[in-house]
């Protein structure tokens, strides 16, 4: 198909239609605002069903319902809409379901602004809401990424009976690029069979997230433990740019990682060897091709839209063995590329005196 230029919400939302998406139970919220209006009109002029919910809350659990029936089923929000449905996404979680969700990442704290962050990384990789759980989580850097991320979120829900997030950052929502949309696929003529569609004629199926006995919970839990692990083994996904020869990798996901892709370009020229890795999946962290990577470099410069977040995770993969530094913006501010090939020349500066292993390199107050 050819390409055409796209607005990442309406590019999100018409590839979850393409996708098969049956059911969408929403609650406006800038930046995602458009992705709910344009499956308002998409799933009504294909005889699915759109409802706009009276609260995030509302939307999350009406998912929680839909997806009890077998339905393809997605919700969208940003920041602080996605902490409201943090309940509904543990229900979800323990009662093994398949379900899509979009955070459009905005500033914040609280209320926050309306603009770009990606200070959900805690929240969207570390659990869905309470309990001993990850959501798989895409991280997607354009509008093509964002469509084909879209897609396979629905597919890998279905696969492991799972909650997959889509998060981004609010510029990936608002911008355009030409892009390509996948074909129609059709929706599917039989339920699973784990869904609740009327016993008459078969065995009664069950779906809770109740285990009163310890035991039981114990047990339960476990299969989750098993799941995740084979999740962790197969799906993580990661992308990277000019790291044969580089001695300093620079570790960046969605809009942050785009940027310093130009930035590696820029240090470069300048005859420094720097590489970028730009992780897909947050959750499962691809953490066995950044160990190999850094085995081979001399430090590490960890970029984010937040005070750093993701530097947890890379340092944990680094164990102490090279330096880490960090590079970040927060509150809705963008970095650019001068500002990331500043902190890479503050990097090889360091290199040539003592420094602690772990260091930060902040715009603006340390954490």
């Amino acid at each position: 198909m050819p390409k055409e230029m796209l607005k990442g919400n309406m590019a999100i939302a018409e590839a979850a239609v393409r996708a098969g998406l049956e059911a969408y139970f929403g609650y406006p919220i800038t930046p995602q605002t458009e992705m709910l209006e344009h499956l308002s009109v998409r799933l009504n002029e294909l005889g699915r069903v759109f409802l706009q919910a009276e609260s995030e809350i509302a939307a999350i659990h009406m998912v929680y319902g839909a997806a009890c029936g077998g339905a393809r089923v997605m919700t969208s929000s940003s920041s602080p809409g996605f902490s409201l449905m943090q309940e509904g996404l543990s229900y979800i979680a323990a009662s093994d379901l398949p379900c899509v969700v979009v955070d459009m990442m905005r500033g914040g704290p609280g209320l926050g602004n309306i603009q770009p962050s990606q200070a959900d990384y805690f929240q969207v990789t570390r659990s869905a809401g309470h309990g001993d759980y990850h959501p798989i989580v895409l991280a997607p850097a354009s509008i093509q990424e964002a469509i084909d991320f879209t897609v396979l979120a629905f597919d890998l829900a279905d696969q492991y009976r799972h909650l997959v997030i889509l998060a981004a950052d609010g510029l990936i929502g608002q911008m355009m690029e030409a892009a390509e949309l996948p074909p129609m696929q059709p929706l599917r003529s039989e339920r699973p069979d784990y869904a609740l569609t009327g016993a008459e004629g078969r065995k009664k199926r069950l779906i809770t997230s109740v285990y009163m006995q310890a035991e039981a919970e114990a047990a339960y839990n476990q299969t989750i433990q098993n799941r995740l692990r084979q999740i962790k083994r197969a799906e993580q996904r990661s992308t990277e740019y000019r790291t044969e020869d580089a001695d300093l990798l620079v570790v960046g996901y969605g809009t942050s990682g785009r940027i310093a892709r130009s930035a590696v370009d820029e240090a470069r020229a300048r005859g420094l060897r720097v590489g970028l890795f730009r992780p897909q999946t947050l959750w499962p962290f691809p953490e066995e091709r950044l160990s190999q990577l850094l085995e081979r470099v001399r430090g590490c410069l960890v970029v984010e839209m937040n005070a750093g977040q993701m530097l947890d995770d890379v340092r944990l993969v680094a164990q102490g063995h090279i330096p880490v530094g960090f590079y970040g913006q927060m509150g809705g501010l963008i970095p650019d590329t001068e500002d990331i090939v500043g902190a890479i020349d503050a990097e090889y500066a360091r290199w040539s005196r003592p420094q602690p292993v772990v260091t930060r390199s902040l715009v603006g107050e340390m954490p």
